[in-house]
């Protein structure tokens, strides 16, 4: 993730002590020393809904075999020991779980840890919401895919939207943080304006945009993909508002998720308007270090199976069902572990000469071996000009 907000020089918000610490003090694995990384549980493939983009292919259906309450509380109690500093639950739909607000309890009251929820809104009522704020969740993502119509048609669903944003509201009335999640396509980019209003209009805190990752259903999207061209008219849009929500002391941290072109682009943004704010933004891209997937960044899936980021279901490096996930997660022979730890020699094409690869880290493995076939080749989702990715001192 790649704080816009802050890099534009704007208010530091609770993750940023993460993402931007000291490089010198972090592990081979992207964390500080004696710190897991950042847990997202996919605790069911179930959902109330059937987006056309889910990367956990996720339905409506039951499923067999996904981890129990008891399995789930050893997942727990074995984060905790691994120090992990956040576990998101995710899904599917994470509320759908009967036992999701029981593990959260759990998670947060006896255990410590922090624990967010990304959902897609529609089941947080007010007394889901109350629930939630009583057990100590601070942070609720809830999923926006633009305008009422473009939503709906996305969620596949009449109401979606509707239901979505009483969610937010509910979330709200009680307390509790939420973020709004938007996944760019070509078929809802010019709805990003609709996406500030409700930001603004809602007093919401955060927005996180989400670049496509060819993965799950989404692995047949890659042709709604934006452009190279039209993503940097949709950063250079983006970039802008947040520097005007900059200027009006508006309280809305603003998030880019997996392409972490976004970080040289706003670097070289930068570097037209304003030279200080841009040194100021290379030093935190250079400090975070890129995409951390298999480092400070991991998935586990519903039925216990464990993933370098949760987009990359394709790879599995253990169940947490044979041994601890803190084991598998620190057991260097699992090689696709060290792969990523060590990617710098394997990656190939623009991204293996690419000038950027201390702020990038060869951008998102899973987009590249959807579109490529190999986990090593170019991300297609790198929207950086040749000119731009020169090998010359940066």
């Amino acid at each position: 993730m790649i704080s816009v907000t802050k890099l534009l020089g704007g208010p530091s918000f609770y993750g940023d002590r993460l993402r931007y610490a000291d490089t010198s003090a972090k592990t081979q694995q992207g964390t500080s020393a004696g710190q897991g990384p950042v847990v997202v549980w996919n605790a069911t493939k179930t959902c109330n809904l059937e987006c056309v983009h889910c990367y956990a292919d996720a339905t409506k259906s039951k499923f067999a075999n996904e981890l129990s309450t008891n399995e789930a509380i050893a997942l727990i109690d074995d984060l905790a020991t691994f120090n992990v500093p956040a576990l998101l639950m995710s899904g599917g739909e994470p509320l759908v779980r009967p036992d999701i607000l029981d593990l959260a309890t759990y998670a947060i009251q006896e255990k410590k840890i922090r624990v967010t929820f990304s959902t897609n809104g529609t089941l947080i009522n007010e007394k889901v919401a109350k629930r939630l704020a009583d057990i100590g969740v601070t942070y609720c993502g809830i999923s926006i895919d633009g305008a009422e119509a473009d939503h709906d048609r996305m969620r596949a669903r009449a109401g979606a939207f509707k239901d979505a944003v009483r969610g937010i509201r509910n979330c709200r009335a009680a307390g509790i943080r939420v973020g709004v999640r938007f996944t760019v396509t070509s078929e809802n980019a010019p709805d990003l304006d609709s996406i500030f209003r409700l930001v603004e209009d809602e007093d919401i805190g955060r927005l996180c945009i989400y670049h496509l990752v060819y993965s799950g259903r989404g692995a047949y999207l890659s042709g709604i993909d934006l452009p190279s061209e039209e993503k940097r008219v949709f950063m250079d849009k983006l970039l802008n508002q947040v520097d005007r929500w900059n200027l009006e002391k508006r309280e809305v941290e603003v998030m880019t998720v997996d392409n972490h072109a976004d970080g040289p682009f706003i670097y070289l943004w930068l570097m037209q308007r304003d030279e200080m704010r841009a040194e100021n933004a290379l030093r935190l891209i250079t400090s975070n270090g890129g995409n951390r997937s298999g480092m400070a960044i991991a998935a586990i899936d519903s039925f216990g199976l464990v993933h370098p980021d949760q987009f990359t279901q394709t790879h599995t490096l253990g169940s947490i069902r044979e041994r601890k996930f803190s084991q598998i997660w620190s057991d260097h022979r699992v090689g696709l572990l060290d792969g990523l730890r060590n990617r710098k020699e394997k990656l190939k094409g623009r991204c293996g000469t690419c000038r950027w690869i201390p702020v990038c880290n060869g951008n998102f493995r899973a987009r590249a071996e959807a579109a490529t076939g190999d986990y090593w080749e170019s991300d297609p989702g790198c929207y950086l000009r040749d000119s731009e990715i020169a090998a010359v001192a940066v």
